[in-house]
């Protein structure tokens, strides 16, 4: 079975490995990738998704969606590199006439109704965005994926935030109340993510556009993961959000209550489970508790394999 899906982006060293591997996988249909801002500024996310689209030219491709202006009190720099993909450069064509994000998720989830799945890999701001823009959309679109959150997992940008989240936790609690279906897949599960740096270096079809292009831009997010975090190797936490759609058989999922806290000094951006107490609201998502992890490295292997 086919899943049409749409790609919530802000590339991104990892983004970009996600991106790649949708875009080959020939159990996903992918209709658009809708950049946001997060790792990097609005400008250099659009321009990123359009090289990374450019770069591994997928057989089919899918139609792309500017960065909204929005700005941040955190980027993903010292991580990925003063452009997102590891100081690189690549050529990339200027597009005209580009829509926004939010204006192109409204559209393709319209043209698609109840038959797509958003994969957001990125802050939540678009979808909230796309989500004022038409009120009934929540009711469109058949389930969302959200790369996001920690439950029991340290933070990564606080002690108990995750980035994405951070970046803008009141659309990222406008979207958990939303009522759509939501896959929600927490540093708890994404830090199992961590590839080596032989795995990263000596990807399979050493030729192809795609392996090219990505062993390109790993070597500066191998660097600075082992000199930030004290880690050999480097997360692939987004890839997780993308086989989540056509693999989700690696994922134990549980239903439970979530929101998001907006204000707090130490704790904006927190994801607050609530699991120890009786419930009194219905679950409103279902979160991502454990992945098995070899079927995840079989999943990238093969289809590296058969990228361009």
């Amino acid at each position: 079975m086919t899943h049409n899906v749409i790609l919530v982006a802000d590339p991104g060293i990892d983004t970009a490995f996600a991106i790649a591997l949708a875009l080959h996988d020939p159990e996903l249909n992918v209709l658009g990738v809708a950049a946001t801002a997060g790792n990097v500024a609005a400008d250099q996310a659009t321009k990123n998704v359009q090289i990374i689209v450019e770069q591994t030219d997928p057989p089919r491709w899918p139609r792309l969606g500017a960065a909204l202006p929005v700005e941040y009190d955190m980027d993903g720099r010292r991580l990925h590199g003063p452009d997102g993909l590891g100081g690189s450069s690549f050529p990339c064509a200027r597009l005209h006439h580009c829509h926004p994000s939010d204006k192109l998720l409204t559209d393709l989830v319209r043209q698609h109704p109840k038959d797509v799945t958003v994969v957001v890999l990125g802050p939540l701001t678009v979808l909230a965005r796309a989500f004022d823009r038409d009120p009934e959309l929540p009711g469109l679109v058949q389930r969302l994926v959200c790369v996001g959150g920690a439950w029991h997992e340290p933070g990564d940008v606080g002690a108990v935030t995750e980035f994405h989240f951070l970046c803008d936790p009141v659309s990222a609690r406008q979207v958990i109340r939303s009522g759509v279906p939501l896959l929600l897949l927490p540093l708890d599960v994404t830090r199992k993510m961590l590839f080596a740096p032989t795995d990263l270096l000596e990807l399979p079809c050493a030729d192809s556009n795609t392996c090219t292009f990505l062993r390109k831009i790993v070597p500066f997010g191998i660097g600075a993961a082992s000199s930030l975090y004290g880690v050999e190797g480097f997360h692939l936490h987004d890839v997780l959000g993308v086989l989540a759609v056509s693999n989700s058989g690696v994922l134990t999922t549980k239903p439970l209550t979530i929101d998001i806290e907006t204000r707090g000094e130490l704790t904006r951006g927190m994801c607050v489970v609530d699991a120890r107490r009786e419930r009194t609201a219905a679950a409103n998502v279902e979160l991502a508790v454990s992945v098995e992890v070899e079927p995840v490295r079989a999943y990238f292997d093969r289809l590296l394999r058969r990228a361009q």
